[in-house]
């Protein structure tokens, strides 16, 4: 198994990565926020249509 920043051969005590560096260096992508999924526009026709609901009248009255 290679690491998955540096490509080289893991260790086992840094499974998946290889060092403590690459280690370090994959949690600041996530705290960062460089790792994202990424979203999928859906069709109107997926989206759930708004309800009329006379308590939700009353909240905005």
């Amino acid at each position: 198994m290679s690491c998955p920043i540096c490509k080289k051969q893991t260790s086992a005590t840094y499974r998946p990565f290889c060092s403590k560096r690459c280690a370090d260096l994959d949690l600041g992508k996530w705290l960062t926020g460089s790792y994202a999924i990424p979203a999928v526009d859906t069709d109107e026709e997926d989206s759930v249509p708004a309800v009329d609901n006379p308590q939700n009248q009353k909240l905005h009255s």
